[in-house]
This record gives structure tokens, C-alpha cells and sequence, in this order.
């Protein structure tokens, strides 16, 4: 993803060879290069990749996807358990009800269900502080007027729903840190609901509000209010719409592909003003597009091929973020149908410091536990599995929860996921002074147009609702 090329030459020879850089030239030069031409390349496979490219094939136009994974579907997550063939989500757990996400569903013909916001399998929730391994006398309120009062103040802000449309007077409150804001409106009851939902965010507690708020939001929580729960699949596996989308999508879906190099302002008769030059298990293919639709999270590295000028390197530069891992694990002898959650009696509402493991949760096959573990900076895969082991190993050495293994028996990773860079945010000052407004005004210039995580919130529904109107937009330049 982040190999340079200085230059590259198009020339027509029987078909087309492509030089990728003076150094390379005397090596690839009699090498064919597949030209594939399309009204919009997109860059990234993930949700609203997915959901972009269904709806412009639905438009009549052609598209390529270009993912680096082996899959669609990107932070969606789904293991299935060899045993007993049932599917387990260990990535995207729930979707709001929203009309969009009935209808996507309901074009694939995948069937939706009503489950609660906790996705509960059922059993007890046991609360422990991971750093001594110490049970805790925590108890979870979730008040029905913390809740109010919450919904009270989202309702003040209902353009949060849409993206990052922001007034040009940004309210003091939604740059607040989210502790702070949850003392001031007496919302302390329902902190830590809201902090299990929104995990991958680092300290929460200095999270600017605003972030919680978009994530844990007015429609959320009137779901809540209503009580019908979230929506879930029926047959349990949020990736077959991944699957049933890359089946129909086919040879336009580019996997374990990475982009070397791409223009964006190409002088061509035809509008296909775009070509990205990509790497694909089967050679190099240059694809010629009239649009580019870029959905990855825009960090410096991941833009790099891109050519990126000093205005967009300004906005995306300001951008931090934290990194987020989950996974299921086996043999762990947590006793069946019980989850085992973070807690710190020292720090306000009990959120735990991060990094940490947030929980280790239940299944739908017993003995399969769920974990997701965040840090501020970055880790290698054993580190994060070696932290992860330690968590559950201070709670077993700590006596109070009878497990079922003996300590000689090693729990095993039966999967891993790495969803980094996550919660991609900017300091409350940039937000205060526009950014988001300079950020929105990137839609569209030098032939791309943008969407993802960083343009709204984690969240497939309310993300296909924005990457809705991103479409309508790029499709009125074609």
C-alpha cells in the first residue's frame, strides 16, 4: 500500500505496457498491463465501499472495488464455530432501525431480526478490575431518567444523525470532554451503557462529546426508549450481505489488491479523468475511471499513493486515532454463561484506563468468548494477545470466579481481528474553527469524493445513509 512510483507511462503496444518508474522500466517494460475502465473506482471493500457499489451498479454504472482484504465486509466480522456450524459476529454486532438498512437487507433477500442493544446471549455479567483482578461490588443502573435527560440533549443537536455538518458556532457542550458533559447533565446512570457500545475510543471520559454523542445517538436511543431493541440478522451472521454482495458484484471486486500509484486529473476525451494503478494477486491492472470514491480511513500512509496536495495533507494530517483488536477465544474456563467485564473503582463512573481488555463476553457457543481490546498506540499481534491472556490471567490468580480449566490449560485465539486505525477524530479546537467544514469541502475535488468511518460515525446504517447521499452527489458529475 505504501510503495512509491515516481512516474508511470501509459503506452499503447498491442493491448497496454505500463512503466512504473525509471528504475523498474527496463524490467516491466514488455509487461502487459489489464486496462479496465469504469465510471467509478472505490477504494475499499468495507461497509459503505460494499454498500457504494451495489447502489451504483443499481444506477447503471460500472465500478471497481479495490480491497486490500480477502473479503467484503471490513470491520463485519463473522466466525463460524466447525462444530456446530453456527455463525458468531465478533465485529459489527447490530444495526439501527432505520429504513435504509431494511431496504439493503431486503435486497438481498437476508432476513432481520429485533435483539436487544446488548446482544445478549443470556447468563450473568460478573464485573472485575482487570488490572488487579479483583471482583468489584459494581452494579449497572442504566436509570430510565439518565436516559431522558440524555435523549434530551441529543435533541438539540439532530444534524449529529447526518454526518458532521456542523453550524458555524459549534456548542461549548460538544467539545466538552464526555465526562465532564455527563456530570453537568446528571447522565452518570448510563455512562458506562454508553461507554460498552462506543469502546475502540480510547480515554472516554476525555472524549470530546460531540464523538459520543454521534456514535450513542438520538436514534439510538429513542430505540431504546421505544423498547423494540436493535436490529440484528435472523440466521445470526452480518456477513452474508457481504457475501451475497460480493457474489453478484464479481470480477469488479479487486481482493488482496493495493493501490501503487493514481492520478486524478487525466486529460481524457472520454471523462475517465482517474487511473489508478493497482496490485492484485494476478499481476498489475490500470483501472480508468471517470470518478473515485475513497471510503479507507485517510491517514497520511494509507493516502499516499494518492498524490495528495498540501491542502487535503493539512485537514488529514490533524486526524488521531486509537487502536482496537477483537477476537474469540477458547478454552479460557470462564464458567458458561458468564461474562466477565472491565471495571476501576477508582476512576470515575468505573471506566477502565485503556489500554485494556474491555470484556470477555458469551456466545452463542458455549465456551467461545468474545473480547475486544483497545490501546492508544500501536501493538504487535502477540503483544495484544499476550495483554489479553494477562487480563484473564489476574482474574483466575485473584480466586474469586471458579473457572473451569486448570491453569495449565492454554486458551486459544480462534480469532483475530485488527479494526486500527479506529475512531479517527481532531482536538476540539480544529472542530471549533471549521475543520469539518474544510473537510466536507473536499466531496468531489480533483475528481474524488469520500466517505467512511471519518466522515460520520462507526456505524453501518447511519454511515449507508451518508454514503447514500455521497452516491446521489458523485452521480450528478457523471
Amino acid at each position: 500500500m505504501h510503495f512509491n512510483i515516481s512516474k508511470f507511462i501509459l503506452c499503447l503496444w498491442v493491448g497496454f505496457a505500463y512503466a512504473l518508474s525509471s528504475r523498474q522500466e527496463q524490467a516491466d517494460q514488455n509487461t502487459a498491463v489489464e486496462v479496465i475502465t469504469r465510471d467509478v473506482a472505490i477504494i475499499g471493500g468495507g461497509s459503505t465501499g460494499t454498500f457504494a457499489a451495489i447502489k451504483l451498479r443499481d444506477e447503471n454504472r460500472t465500478v471497481s472495488i479495490i480491497e486490500h482484504k480477502g473479503r467484503l465486509g471490513g470491520q463485519t466480522e463473522t466466525y463460524t464455530d466447525p462444530v456446530t456450524g453456527t455463525p458468531i459476529d465478533y465485529g459489527v454486532a447490530f444495526f439501527h432501525d432505520l429504513d435504509i438498512v431494511h431496504e439493503y437487507f431486503n435486497r438481498f433477500g437476508v432476513p432481520l431480526t429485533y435483539i436487544p442493544l446488548s446482544a445478549s446471549t443470556g447468563g450473568t455479567t460478573e464485573y472485575f478490575d482487570f488490572t488487579t483482578g479483583v471482583q468489584t461490588n459494581y452494579s449497572r443502573s442504566d436509570s430510565a431518567a439518565a436516559l431522558e435527560a440524555y435523549a434530551a440533549q441529543l435533541a438539540k443537536y439532530p444534524y449529529l444523525e447526518e454526518g458532521f455538518d456542523l453550524p458555524d458556532d459549534v456548542s461549548e457542550d460538544l467539545l466538552l470532554p464526555f465526562g465532564e458533559f455527563a456530570s453537568k447533565y446528571g447522565i452518570g446512570d448510563i455512562v458506562f451503557s454508553i461507554f460498552q457500545v462506543e469502546q475502540g475510543y480510547g480515554d472516554f471520559l476525555q472524549l470530546p462529546t460531540i464523538y459520543a454523542m454521534k456514535l450513542y445517538g438520538l436514534s439510538l436511543v429513542q430505540e431504546l426508549q421505544a423498547g423494540n431493541g436493535v436490529l440484528g440478522t435472523l440466521r445470526g451472521n452480518n456477513s452474508e450481505i457481504y457475501g451475497l454482495a460480493e457474489a453478484e458484484l464479481g470480477s469488479d471486486v479487486h481482493l488482496h489488491s493495493t493501490v501503487l500509484n493514481a492520478s486524478r486529473n487525466v486529460s481524457s476525451p472520454t471523462g475517465h479523468s482517474t487511473e489508478i494503478l493497482i496490485q492484485t494477486p494476478t499481476g498489475q491492472k490500470l483501472i480508468q475511471a471517470k470518478k473515485l470514491l475513497i471510503t479507507i480511513p485517510p491517514t497520511l500512509a494509507n493516502l499516499e499513493p494518492f498524490d495528495i496536495d498540501a491542502n487535503e495533507r493539512a485537514l488529514f494530517s490533524q486526524f488521531h486515532y486509537d487502536y482496537f483488536w477483537t477476537g474469540l477465544l477458547n478454552q479460557t474456563g470462564i464458567p458458561v454463561n458468564v461474562s466477565v467485564s472491565n471495571v476501576d473503582p477508582s476512576r470515575q463512573f468505573w471506566l477502565p484506563a485503556m489500554p485494556a481488555v474491555y470484556a470477555f463476553s458469551v456466545t452463542h457457543v458455549p465456551g467461545l468468548i468474545d473480547w475486544k481490546y483497545s490501546a492508544p498506540t500501536n501493538l504487535s499481534v502477540d503483544s495484544v494477545k499476550r495483554e489479553t491472556i494477562a487480563a484473564l490471567d489476574r482474574i483466575r490468580d485473584g480466586g474469586q470466579l471458579n473457572f473451569t480449566t486448570s491453569p495449565d490449560v492454554e486458551p486459544s485465539f480462534v480469532a483475530f481481528a485488527d479494526h486500527s486505525p479506529y475512531a479517527m477524530r481532531v482536538d476540539p479546537e480544529a472542530i471549533k474553527t471549521g475543520f469539518y467544514q474544510m473537510l466536507y469541502d473536499l466531496q468531489g475535488y480533483n475528481n474524488v469524493f469520500w466517505t467512511g468511518a471519518a466522515w460520520h460515525t462507526h456505524d453501518s446504517g447511519l454511515l449507508w445513509r451518508f454514503t447514500d447521499k455521497i452516491v446521489n452527489q458523485l452521480l450528478e458529475t457523471l
